[in-house]
């Protein structure tokens, strides 16, 4: 089956989520403002914790540009909580595990894994926009240096 895919100009499909301690977070609350949300596949993975660290180590840039981020996987809070505390992260981690958030954003669907089709996630980063609608939508991201490109195709 082939995954719907956002675009350009499309509205960011809404969700509530819980985060790492379990308390709700909806994408309406960041209304007004711009924020980047990226889906990756597993917390505590080598790859995903470059990817988070590396949002961790660049967030005061992407605040001083009015950006927020958020993080989806679906590890369950109680899997974020420890991730969170292993690595400092300061920003939320939302917990999806019945993939219906992902499913919506086109983070969740076939994929190349060593040249195999699989069912999984798509490491995905999206940038919506103050007004609800998405700027960027970036699907197949590489964990490492994807946050520098990200900066980049920002003008950050």
């Amino acid at each position: 089956m082939a995954n719907t895919r956002l675009a350009v100009g499309d509205r960011a499909p809404a969700f509530t989520l819980p985060d790492s301690t379990g308390t709700p977070v909806s994408l309406s609350d960041y209304a007004g403002r711009r924020v980047v949300v990226y889906f990756y596949p597993a917390a505590m993975t080598p790859g995903c914790t470059k990817q988070a660290c590396d949002f961790r180590d660049n967030l005061s840039d992407f605040a001083a540009s009015g950006l927020d981020v958020i993080g989806i996987s679906p590890d369950k809070p109680e899997k974020l909580a420890k991730f969170v505390a292993a690595d400092g992260l300061t920003f939320p981690l939302l917990s999806d595990p019945d993939k219906k958030v992902l499913t919506e954003w086109g983070a969740f669907g076939e994929k190349k894994l060593y040249g195999k089709t699989v069912t999984g996630v798509i490491r995905s980063t999206f940038v919506v926009g103050a007004d609800g609608t998405i700027e960027i939508a970036q699907y197949n991201v590489r964990a490492t240096g994807h946050v520098a490109k990200l900066r980049r195709d920002l003008g950050l």
